[in-house]
């Protein structure tokens, strides 16, 4: 999980001017932040790992609530990116959704290359925060 996280960070951390040991270390410290903050706010969410024969390839996080299906965290490592993983995963909790009657909302970052995906797959922003949007998709 830790280097499928570091992994969406990698862009990031290149224009740093920091070794790879203060690299590893301020990774691994957010890393547990946010993995605390799941767990404290999340708590009987999903925390998958996303395996292509047998291979820890990225990672999906959701919580399923009484009214919507929440994507905590959908993550892929680089070199599976733009290969169609992704696609397919959400295509999959669009389509559970869809038998549930209810809507799939994610926050992501505005400068994320993944927004494209989102609003191909039908996801509208319904919320501003800062740096983050607020994304829904419903089932028609």
């Amino acid at each position: 999980m830790y280097q499928i996280y570091a992994s969406t960070r990698e862009s990031e951390m290149a224009v740093l001017n920091w070794t790879d040991a203060q690299r590893e270390t301020f990774l691994q410290m957010q890393f547990d932040a946010q993995h605390t903050h799941y767990q404290q706010h999340f708590g009987d969410a999903n925390f998958d790992l996303i395996l292509l024969d047998g291979e820890a390839v990225g990672r999906l996080y959701l919580h399923r609530r009484q009214d919507e299906i929440r994507i905590i965290d959908i993550a892929l490592l680089t070199e599976y990116r733009g290969q169609g993983i992704g696609s397919a995963l959400l295509r999959d909790v669009l389509d559970k959704a869809a038998q549930a009657e209810l809507p799939v909302r994610i926050h992501v970052e505005r400068n994320n290359p993944a927004l494209g995906l989102y609003h191909r797959l039908g996801f509208c922003e319904i919320g501003d925060e800062g740096v983050y949007c607020l994304m829904e998709w419903k089932p028609e």
